[in-house]
């Protein structure tokens, strides 16, 4: 997933922005400084109003939860060293002391000459959801989702199983993974309910997550501008 580093940033912003706003975000490391930055989402995530927080390696590890600190160091020096794609599942410790299961999931970062600089991709948290009301309403659309037929009804059902999040957040990212893909959302929404129909229910976690990142090798490029920006 090419990165474009002079305004494509400020489509996926507003991309992950809505009405779950803490459960996916995205960042960026970049190798040469080993720069860090966080979205909105993912600041508050980790428990900082946003623009209050320089995030650097040493504050994204200092946030980790000691059993899974070790485990992330390993990953970040991983990354550093052979610039693959990965995902993670780990705990994180918010500055209130409160704790989030998150999943990790980063492709390679391009300059505009195609070199690699760094890695970039998504939070989501995965933590169960707070009240049962709430897991009510997502047991309610599941339901209605279980009865369309709609490509991208079916992918938001899916990602809400498999990440045990809401239909906003499940929204939120794949337009994410649309803007990042300049491919309509739609079409690739078809290609991750493909896939994940095609993988079955007995692959594990990180073979989901590498479906989204890799979905766009598998989609053909449109002309027009993602669909994303149309919802």
């Amino acid at each position: 997933m090419n990165w474009d580093l002079n305004g494509q940033s400020a489509d996926i912003e507003q991309a992950l922005a809505g009405g779950a706003p803490q459960r996916v975000g995205w960042f960026r490391f970049y190798f040469n400084d080993q720069r860090w930055e966080w979205s909105e989402q993912v600041q508050r995530m980790h428990g900082y109003e946003p623009g209050t927080v320089t995030p650097t390696t040493e504050l994204v590890l200092a946030h980790k939860h000691p059993e899974d600190r070790g485990q992330v160091a390993a990953t970040i020096d991983d990354i550093l060293n052979t610039h693959k794609p990965f995902s993670t599942r780990h705990r994180i410790v918010d500055t209130s002391g409160n704790m989030h299961y998150v999943v990790v999931a980063g492709d390679r970062l391009h300059d505009g000459r195609g070199a690699v600089i760094g890695t970039h991709g998504f939070y989501v948290d995965v933590s169960r959801l707070p009240d049962p009301e709430q897991e009510e309403r997502v047991t309610a659309k599941l339901a209605e989702i279980a009865e369309s037929r709609a490509a991208i009804e079916q992918t938001k059902g899916m990602l809400m199983l498999i990440y045990g999040i809401d239909d906003d957040a499940a929204f939120n990212l794949l337009k994410w993974l649309s803007q990042e893909a300049n491919i309509k959302l739609r079409l690739l929404a078809e290609q991750i309910s493909e896939d994940l129909r095609n993988v079955g229910p007995a692959a594990s976690q990180s073979e989901f997550d590498e479906l989204l990142l890799t979905a766009r090798l598998r989609v053909g490029r449109a002309d027009d501008p993602p669909i994303a920006r149309e919802a």
